[in-house]
């Protein structure tokens, strides 16, 4: 997977914390199947820039935790033949992350686990939404809470 990591950050995030993002992003990948050249971005940024994006795109006036945009391919509106050998050669974008480490720290605080759970728990939930997994209708809550559960547990993040 091409993973690309952007810190928008005051107090720039640790490497450790960008190897950790870049490490569960592809456990996770692995898991779900994902094709090797799928394309991404996560952006880590503080609660003031999660809130303006929160804002123009949700309208929400607030900070929030994870954002996820992912590209929607719809494949019936531009119909392109390829052999299926031609489609695994061309990198698909699935979207991008935001996370607010100031909402990483406060909800680690809160839950009483560490700060690298929280920020690993995070990108895992807006990857899987990346690849169109969902939590408000419940029938879809009952597939990725336990995915997102598993997968850290496997990762060995488990609560």
């Amino acid at each position: 997977m091409d993973l690309e990591i952007y810190d928008h950050t005051k107090n720039k995030v640790s490497d450790d914390n960008i190897e950790l993002i870049e490490s569960i992003l592809n456990f996770s990948a692995k898991k779900i199947d994902l094709n090797d050249n799928t394309e991404m971005s996560v952006t880590l940024v503080n609660n003031d820039e999660i809130q303006d994006i929160n804002r123009e795109y949700r309208n929400v006036d607030r900070a929030t935790d994870v954002i996820s945009f992912a590209i929607e391919d719809n494949e019936d509106d531009f119909p392109i033949l390829m052999t299926e050998e031609m489609q695994n050669e061309i990198p698909k974008n699935i979207g991008d992350i935001f996370i607010s480490v100031d909402k990483v720290k406060e909800q680690a605080d809160f839950l009483n686990h560490s700060y690298e759970r929280e920020l690993a728990f995070l990108a895992l939930h807006g990857f899987l939404h990346l690849n169109g997994y969902d939590h408000m209708e419940p029938e879809d809550e009952k597939i990725m809470m336990p995915m997102q559960r598993v997968i850290m547990e496997e990762y060995g993040l488990e609560r």
